[in-house]
């Protein structure tokens, strides 16, 4: 596991989509884990910032997301779907048809799951995928706890997430309370991982990741530690160095 501390966020994000530029640049269909959150923000801008000024091309990218709500609609402002066409999506030049979300509207939860596996390892896997971690240290919707989903899943929010991710609704009683997300092995699976934190809030699950040295489904970040390609990038704050 690479670790790589930048000064502040601004600098994590571009150190982020500075990777990832090299990805696009060394293999044009190259096929991207995405993640959303607050902290990909950065990244994406920057990203879009190199499409608009640079070049960067995206028209031969494949994408797969990380997760979704369970039970909202595709228009919903808070759904995964609208995040990534706001953010990123609508402002590069990539074809919608290689864009894939997990459909946390599906009648079949199972076959939705397993089909999105298959069709990851159908386009040869995924080249780069991008992380964030949940202050509980969970990577995708992965929650802590006894066991963890191997393949994509429907998962039970963590309190704790919800809680965190109530600052994005009007109420924390309109925060969906199940999830439709990779499994950890989906994520293993990938040949590359960027994981990126930022904040104080993320300082704990930081620390216990990169001091760790066992792998606990209580943590569920700590697979990252088995995984032969992981560069962690976080920003002093996450890191724990004041200034």
């Amino acid at each position: 596991m690479k670790l790589i501390v930048t000064r502040d966020y601004e600098s994590l994000s571009k150190a982020a989509a500075e990777m990832v530029r090299k990805e696009i640049e060394k293999k044009k269909d190259t096929v991207l884990g995405l993640a959303t959150g607050s902290t990909p923000i950065g990244m994406y801008n920057e990203l879009i910032r190199m499409h608009r000024e640079e070049g960067l091309d995206f028209s031969r990218v494949v994408t797969f997301n990380l997760d979704e709500y369970v039970g909202i609609g595709y228009d919903d402002p808070n759904s995964y779907h609208y995040y990534m066409n706001a953010n990123f999506f609508d402002h590069i030049n990539i074809n919608k048809n290689n864009v894939h979300i997990p459909d946390g509207n599906s009648e079949n939860m199972e076959e939705s799951c397993r089909l999105y596996d298959e069709l990851i390892e159908k386009k040869g896997g995924i080249d780069l995928q991008i992380l964030g971690i949940g202050a509980n240290g969970h990577i995708g919707f992965n929650e802590p706890g006894e066991e963890l989903y191997v393949g994509t899943c429907v998962v039970n929010l963590d309190e704790r997430t919800i809680k965190d991710n109530s600052r994005f609704f009007k109420s924390i009683d309109d925060v969906p309370t199940k999830a439709i997300t990779m499994g950890i092995g989906s994520i293993m699976k990938a040949r590359k991982i960027i994981l990126l934190a930022s904040g104080k809030n993320k300082r704990e699950a930081i620390k216990r990741l990169v001091e760790g040295k066992k792998v606990t489904t209580r943590l569920p970040a700590s697979f990252l530690l088995l995984h032969p390609d992981v560069t962690v990038i976080v920003d002093e704050e996450a890191y724990g160095i004041s200034r």
